[in-house]
């Protein structure tokens, strides 16, 4: 089978699933990963005959999408702030919005010459806490989660992008005391409430960990107020909070902060205009 030839299957058997331009962003996707091919060389190899195993594993890829499998994971890998991350069933995937507040953590401190001490708490993949260590080599990151399968797909990532992580494995709502005091604690913890689940796409809700996206409707801002606590006794005094956080819930997280003492806090909207992100100092 020819490379036209699987590319038109390819799209007939999908197109009345999804979109056909994201039904191409899979197919170059896969090109990459399966024949090496970018979407530049593909147009130029059409004629190119593939191999049994390489139409096995088109038809295998194209059968995971037809049941809503996220293409990052059949493809193992995704990138995040330039960076390529490991990903599978025990994280989450990385999402544009994440690297927005990755990206306002490092201009906050881009003339900070002190070395920082950076806590990252629901690493996941470990995509926070590895960005801002790349970027901040003189930084000591550690990284937290729940999860001993998601630290070790994190250990992984640290690895392949070179960067000295320091990982706990701990339930943040059973932690009394945080190990230091930091300059930046940032968090990305669990937001969507059970309501909001038939908003979510059956590729999220159906391969995601639940663990790492759901709170209950009766308590959702429990992660933040626990994380809030912690920060407030183990902020330094010019040190700061970042959250990555619920949509709908942007006024009431940021009137908690207030509440528990902070004095400065903002909130900031992501690319697609929703309340995403919120920055949170003491002084």
């Amino acid at each position: 089978m020819k490379i036209k030839d699987i590319r038109t299957d390819f799209i007939n058997s999908l197109v009345e699933i999804y979109d056909h331009e994201e039904v191409l962003s899979f197919f170059y996707i896969l090109s990459e990963e399966i024949i090496s091919l970018r979407r530049v060389d593909v147009a130029i190899h059409l004629d190119r005959v593939l191999s049994e195993d390489e139409v096995s594993k088109f038809e295998d890829a194209k059968k995971r999408i037809i049941n809503q499998e996220p293409i990052q994971y059949i493809i193992g890998n995704t990138h995040f702030y330039g960076l390529s991350f490991m990903v599978n069933k025990d994280v989450l995937i990385p999402r544009p919005e994440t690297e927005e507040l990755v990206d306002w953590i490092l201009k906050d401190i881009q003339d900070v010459k002190d070395r920082l001490r950076v806590l990252d708490i629901g690493t996941g993949s470990g995509c926070i806490a590895i960005s801002l260590a790349k970027k901040l080599p003189n930084a000591k990151v550690f990284a937290m989660d729940i999860s001993d399968k998601a630290i070790d797909t994190a250990r992984k990532n640290a690895k392949i992008n070179e960067v000295d992580i320091t990982f706990i494995h701990n339930d943040i709502l059973n932690v009394q005391n945080l190990p230091h005091n930091f300059d930046v604690i940032v968090s990305n913890p669990p937001y969507v409430r059970e309501l909001e689940k038939q908003e979510m796409k059956p590729n999220v809700l159906d391969n995601e960990p639940s663990q790492a996206l759901f709170v209950s409707d009766h308590d959702p801002l429990i992660f933040y107020r626990k994380i809030t606590e912690l920060a407030k006794r183990n902020l330094k005094p010019e040190g700061v909070l970042y959250f990555e956080i619920n949509q709908y819930l942007g006024t009431e997280t940021k009137s908690m902060i207030e509440s528990s003492g902070f004095n400065s806090v903002s909130l900031r909207k992501d690319i697609y205009d929703n309340e995403r992100m919120i920055r949170a100092r003491l002084n």
